[in-house]
């Protein structure tokens, strides 16, 4: 099948419609309300029963499983354009401790998740070396990340690796939630929780999906006069020239030297900071609002999600099921270990609001950690959103550099120094850490309160 505009065109509408579908879904079914799954999720969802990987009852076009490739570029371009200005030292001084701590996991994700495969997938089920990095890309990382490290796995030859991440993100996504609301209960009881909600309490809007007018606010502020260029055009605008820039440059790497491949949405990441830097030194950054670009990229993430879900190989994914849930029952392990031992070192105060969202994160990606926080803390009286928005800055830099390098880690027979090297880093953050008091060893774990 020769790819057209139209294969585009219908392809985007077959899945608005399912997403479409989600909203309502979500909105009228309690028990996804309950389970607090993005419509974006359903609508993969329903597009996998349903799509050529299904029943083929949905005609979408050969080309489902290229877009998500596409759509981490345009991401992760936004990213940079969408970040406030900050100042580091506002970032150690306020919140050093969950800044650590999150960086320790998410790296140790990462070095710990690829080193138990290659001690014992491998060996035992002969998968691909790369197949520990299937765990963080799926939980921490989310579908967004799944997309990036497949694409890159797959340019290489290791086709696989897309559905494997995608299914490893959807079902960190609902592990998140399940696992979660029993360890919110448990704890609830236990006298941990300090301004626990129950489901019916929650507002109306973070149940159903939907806002009421009251709750309504603007997407963002008109920056450039319409009668020149639309103010959303002129965002897009400037997302996609990263984007197209970094595909370029990816391209002409690769023509340079075959062997050393750097992801386009790495480049147009880049980009995206060297356009942010012009337009400052320009004093156009005023142009530039912030909320509408979180927009774009939200709004790229949420086609992305949809597709990616939609595009996975069932028949991959059933020819690894073993090693494959092997490494998702450890991976559920590492993240709990972390909730009940380690959270408790590190955060003296609301403990289990910060322990219980890191959770979340860390298996479901950042939005499952904000519905489990919205639980146990419904008006975010414990911050801990707001420290997370600040601890996150410096861990996004390192987030990309680990999602950019692992598969040239692997793929050049360097997957044991990658494992060294992330776990290695981890050793060093914690003893400074330490250093700064940040972590101690005072722990209590109070089974009744």
């Amino acid at each position: 099948m020769e790819f057209s505009a139209w294969n585009l065109l219908t392809d985007v509408g077959l899945i608005s419609f399912l997403m479409l579908v989600g909203t309502v879904l979500r909105a009228k079914v309690s028990l996804l309300q309950r389970s607090f799954m993005p419509a974006s999720i359903i609508a993969g969802i329903l597009g996998l029963i349903f799509g050529p990987n299904g029943l083929n009852l949905i005609p979408f076009s050969g080309f489902i499983g290229d877009y998500p490739g596409v759509l981490i570029a345009v991401v992760f371009a936004a990213l940079p354009l969408s970040t406030p200005k900050f100042k580091w030292s506002e970032v150690a001084g306020k919140v050093g401790t969950l800044w650590s701590y999150s960086q320790i996991i998410m790296l140790l994700m990462w070095g710990v998740g690829l080193l138990f495969a290659l001690v014992l997938l491998v060996p035992l089920f002969d998968v691909h070396n790369g197949f520990g990095l299937i765990l963080a890309a799926g939980f921490v990382g989310g579908h967004g990340t799944a997309a990036a490290l497949g694409d890159a796995f797959a340019q290489q030859g290791w086709g696989e690796a897309t559905s494997l991440a995608m299914t490893s993100a959807t079902i960190g996504a609902i592990l998140a939630i399940i696992v979660g609301l029993l360890l919110i209960r448990s704890s609830a009881n236990k006298g941990h929780a300090n301004y626990i909600s129950r489901f019916d309490e929650l507002p109306e809007e973070l149940k159903t999906g939907l806002l009421p007018r009251s709750k309504q606010s603007s997407m963002g502020d008109e920056t450039v006069s319409s009668i020149s260029i639309d103010p959303m055009i002129f965002h897009v605008a400037l997302v996609v020239l990263a984007t197209t820039i970094g595909y370029y440059l990816s391209q002409f790497g690769e023509s340079l030297y075959a062997n050393l491949s750097i992801p386009a949405f790495s480049l147009s990441f880049l980009m995206g900071l060297i356009l942010r830097y012009l337009m400052q030194k320009a004093n156009a950054d005023d142009y530039i609002d912030k909320s509408i670009m979180s927009k774009i990229g939200g709004s790229a993430t949420d086609i992305l999600v949809a597709f990616g879900i939609a595009s996975i190989n069932l028949t991959i994914v059933a020819q690894n099921i073993v090693p494959f849930s092997i490494l998702i029952v450890f991976g559920i392990l590492f993240s709990y270990f972390f909730y009940r031992f380690v959270s408790q070192l590190y955060f003296h105060e609301n403990w289990f609001e910060k322990g219980i969202f890191t959770f979340g994160w860390i298996t479901g990606a950042v939005a499952m950690g904000i519905a489990l926080l919205r639980i146990v803390d419904p008006r975010l009286e414990s911050n801990t959103l707001d420290e997370f928005g600040l601890a996150y800055i410096p861990i996004a830099p390192v987030e990309i550099a680990v999602i950019t390098f692992s598969p040239l880690f692997i793929l050049n027979g360097l997957h044991w120094w990658f494992t060294i090297i992330t776990i290695g880093t981890c050793a060093i953050i914690f003893t400074f850490s330490y250093y700064k008091k940040w972590v101690k060893f005072k722990f209590k774990y109070k089974e009744n309160a």
